[in-house]
């Protein structure tokens, strides 16, 4: 029997010290893109692709993010008596049913690999996807949607990835494809940040998994790999040699929110996305260029 893609984990204990001060006292994942936290988008992406138990792996400072997902009576009070039922919508979507989320701890950082391993008794024996909120996808349907479509024909290890500049391959886990077949590769081999001039593609894995049982059993070594991390491109690579893993050419726009740079050019462009903000924003930003070529 065929199992459902239900649980999604949320590595989220990183101190994003890229946006210090900023980060000292807010979790960088409630820092926002126009009015919605990063978070919020990766929660709704993964609503949409169907999942329904959402597991945080977190960190000492983290309280913010896990009140954020709480219901907050007072505000809700106070809208819904001043007749605000369009603030009220927005905001039950921040609401997250009790039992449909937990939070467990990583205590050292050990990398991503060792965080999805920390979540091991929760995932148990079903398929789980992994969701990184520093990569927001812009998609008219949701990359883990699209995924998720994916995993119900191929049964395997099913990993999002995108074609990169040669020259920055060596920020990226890279694929070695064995047969491409449009939007579905099937992989012969994954390297973890190739020293330049040694990667096998251009094809990098970015911040979305969907991942079988097995991978769990293979974090369960914990071996060390690049950066002396425990890598899970290592553990999902450990499954090539029976054709389970599939790299996932996926319809959107990717937005690199763990950079300032891509943090800015998400904001830019989800705010160009709204009918409220586009023309107001449209005219400041064509001044700006304008202001800028006459200084130059």
């Amino acid at each position: 029997m065929r199992k459902k893609v239900t649980k999604a984990i949320f590595p989220v204990a990183g101190l994003g010290t890229r946006f210090l001060p900023a980060t000292k006292s807010v979790p960088k994942e409630i820092m926002t893109l126009v009015d919605r936290p990063l978070i919020q988008y990766a929660i709704d992406e993964a609503r949409e692709a169907g999942i329904k138990e959402f597991i945080f792996v977190t960190s000492r400072g983290k309280g913010a993010l896990e009140d954020y997902f709480d219901h907050s009576p007072t505000l809700e009070a106070d809208l819904r008596r001043k007749g605000k039922d369009e603030l009220l919508e927005i905001l039950k979507a921040t609401n997250m049913d009790s039992g449909a989320i937990a939070y467990i701890r990583q205590h050292k950082a050990l990398g991503l690999g060792h965080a999805v391993w920390c979540a091991r008794r929760l995932i148990a024996n079903e398929p789980f996807a992994v969701i990184l909120p520093d990569d927001v996808i812009a998609a008219e349907k949701p990359c883990l949607k699209q995924m998720v479509e994916a995993y119900e024909e191929t049964q395997g290890n099913i990993v999002a990835a995108m074609e990169v500049p040669k020259e920055k391959a060596s920020a990226y886990g890279i694929l070695d494809v064995k047969e491409d077949m449009g939007s579905l590769v099937s992989v012969k081999g994954m390297v973890e940040k190739p020293k330049a001039g040694e990667e096998p593609s251009n094809l990098a894995v970015i911040g979305r998994y969907i991942l079988t049982p097995k991978i769990l059993q293979n974090l369960n070594q914990k071996k060390s790999g690049a950066g002396g991390e425990i890598q899970l491109t290592d553990a999902i690579a450990e499954e090539i040699a029976n054709g389970d893993v599939y790299g996932y050419r996926f319809r959107g726009q990717r937005f690199d929110c763990g950079s300032k740079a891509g943090f800015l050019q998400a904001t830019v462009s989800f705010a160009l996305a709204r009918d409220e903000l586009r023309d107001e924003l449209t005219q400041f930003l064509e001044e700006i260029v304008h202001v800028n070529k006459a200084a130059q």
